[in-house]
Order: structure tokens, then C-alpha cells, then sequence
């Protein structure tokens, strides 16, 4: 039987490493683009801006605070909890944080690029070209990486070829492809 050989504290150690260095990814982008936009409301071109691109600001501001909130909330989650012996609840909890991160970095990123275009030109084609932007993100962050969880945990049951998917998945105690969320890795 092929897998890893790890104690679930071992398990527990390795994923909580894994999922540390995803938030570092998603966190300097999110801090990155929440820091310029809170600049934009100091900026000599702001108070020339309609109330419909005052609102999306407003709007992208606030998503963007709560991606920052979600993204460096395992951080916390783990400083808080640390020492307590419950190291896999708290990296399931904050892989669900993360998750929440990227679901408002998504909203983030659409909501600052439809009022950047928006700014940069009123032409009626800003809406379509966020909305394919979207589209992008959505396949590249969920579609993708969903795809492709299915074909390798479901295409091969039965097999024998852990590395098609069948038998226990290690990080979890389950069967591959039954169920789960997106908080699994």
C-alpha cells in the first residue's frame, strides 16, 4: 500500500505547513491591493468620481478588509490555540477561513477592476470584460482544480493505483471523492 506513514499530529503538522505558505501567497496579494485602495479616497481625481463609483469603492474597500480579516485569521486561529492538543480542528477551521479569503479576494478583485475600468473608460464593454476576468479566476482558482480532484479520486475506483485515486485519502480518514469540501486538500 503506497501513502504517507504519518501519526495524525504528524498529518496535522504537515498540513497546517502546506496551508501556511498558501495564505502567504493570498495574503500579500490581498494586503497589496487593500493598502492602494485605501490611498485611492486621498487622491486628487476621488471626489470627481459619480456616487455609482463611490458606492463600488466603498464596496471594494470593504471586501477587501474582510479577505485581509479571513486570510490572516488562521494566523491568529493558531496563536490562540496553540498548545491545546487540537491541531487538526484548528487546521480544518482555518482552511475554512482561507477558503472564505479567496471566495472575498475573488469579490475583491472583480469589484476594484470593474471601478478601475470604469474610471479609465465608460465604455459599455467594462461590465463583459470584468465579468470574463471573473470567469478566468473562477476556472484558474475552482473549475480547474475541481476538475480536476474528480477525474483523479473518481476515474480509477477499484484500481488498486492509489495514485488514481482509490483507497483512504491520507489527509482525511475517508474514502477519496466522497464528499468533502473545499476546505480538504
Amino acid at each position: 500500500m503506497r501513502g504517507r506513514h504519518e501519526t495524525p499530529e504528524e498529518r496535522a503538522d504537515r498540513r497546517w505547513g502546506e496551508l501556511i505558505q498558501e495564505i502567504r501567497v493570498a495574503q500579500t496579494g490581498v494586503q497589496i491591493l487593500f493598502g492602494f485602495l485605501l490611498t485611492v479616497v486621498f487622491t486628487a481625481r476621488f471626489p470627481e468620481l459619480t456616487v455609482a463609483d463611490r458606492t463600488i469603492y466603498i464596496v471594494t474597500v470593504s471586501l477587501g478588509a474582510a479577505a485581509t480579516g479571513a486570510l490572516i485569521g488562521p494566523v491568529s486561529f493558531h496563536r490562540l490555540v496553540a498548545g491545546r492538543r487540537i491541531k487538526p480542528q484548528a487546521v480544518a477551521w482555518a482552511s475554512r477561513l482561507t477558503f472564505i479569503g479567496l471566495v472575498l479576494l475573488l469579490a475583491t478583485l472583480a469589484s476594484a477592476l470593474l471601478l478601475i475600468l470604469r474610471v479609465a473608460t465608460d465604455d459599455d464593454y467594462v461590465p463583459w470584460l470584468v465579468g470574463a476576468l471573473v470567469a478566468w479566476y473562477l476556472l484558474c482558482w475552482y473549475l480547474l482544480p475541481l476538475w480536476v480532484r474528480h477525474r483523479y479520486t473518481n476515474s480509477s475506483r477499484g484500481s488498486g493505483d492509489r495514485s488514481r485515486g482509490s483507497g483512504p485519502d491520507p489527509d482525511s480518514g475517508n474514502t477519496r471523492g466522497g464528499g468533502g469540501g473545499g476546505a480538504r486538500d
